[in-house]
């Protein structure tokens, strides 16, 4: 059963909502889900881990959160999900694209080997374009919708992850703009949500630090570190009636690191 916590006393703001959230058997997915369970949704969990999946939504409860094996670079497996969210609760009302991976992290590109940067390219980019896709074909005909893709700063700025993945994540809020322009006409909006290195198994693989050297390093507003919760309860408003008229935005979850140059050490902390 759900353990409801704080965000369910400020009031449940995606009450009889229906919400499809890829990569929830760990990390930033499993956190949505629950949050979003927490403010009254119905969660359908999506990932190639089937016991990790399971187990967030044994905790979730039955009547909260169901799981579904979703590879989401399988149009077949995509199209399977949406519908078999149609059939369970009659609609789909949120798309989280969330899914992701990340390589080696090969600082060269002369090391880096094509077959590694298409791998991270079918997840990260051709998954969310897949989520879209299946999404939008159900959202049409009810003239409503929001649709969330997971990005990163360094879909914004270089130099901060590896070829592969800044380039799957610039192409994400590419794809965010161009669906949002394309799919307004239908009621349904779509929106980036992009953060910068939370501690997850995803980055705890990419980056070696704890939470000590997350803070220093990557992060402009002091004695602040990133943690799931704050994409979860991002993405809550994105989803949210209070964000209605907010489409093809970028909203950057990254504590100011973006619009800072530590190059000038105007006002360097360190």
């Amino acid at each position: 059963m759900a353990n409801l916590s704080s965000e369910a006393q400020v009031g449940k703001r995606l009450e009889g909502k229906v919400a499809l959230i890829t990569g929830a058997a760990q990390g930033i997915g499993a956190c949505m889900a629950r949050v979003f369970v927490n403010h009254g949704a119905k969660v359908v969990c999506v990932d190639i881990n089937e016991e990790l999946g399971r187990s967030v939504c044994d905790d979730l409860g039955a009547e909260n959160a169901s799981f579904l094996y979703c590879d989401v670079t399988k149009e077949s497996d995509i199209e399977n999900a949406i519908n078999s969210t149609i059939h369970e609760h009659g609609k789909l009302d949120i798309m989280i694209n969330n899914a992701g991976i990340a390589d080696e992290g090969k600082t060269s590109i002369l090391d880096n080997d094509l077959s590694d940067f298409e791998r991270v390219m079918r997840v990260n980019l051709s998954g969310v374009f897949l989520g879209i896709k299946h999404a939008a074909r159900v959202m049409i005909p009810t003239r409503s919708g929001s649709i969330i893709n997971l990005g990163s700063i360094s879909g914004s700025i270089g130099g901060i992850t590896s070829h592969s993945y800044s380039s799957s994540k610039h192409a994400v809020v590419g794809l965010t703009r161009n669906a949002a322009a394309e799919l307004g006409k239908h009621g349904i909006r779509v929106n980036c949500l992009s953060s910068h290195v939370v501690l997850t198994p995803l980055s705890q693989n990419f980056f070696n630090f704890g939470e000590e050297g997350q803070s220093r390093v990557y992060t402009n507003l002091e004695g602040m570190v990133l943690k799931p919760e704050d994409l979860a309860n991002a993405a809550v408003y994105l989803a949210s009636e209070e964000a209605r008229f907010m489409s093809g935005h970028n909203l950057m979850l990254d504590g100011g690191f973006t619009v800072t140059n530590p190059a000038f050490g105007l006002f360097s902390r360190f």
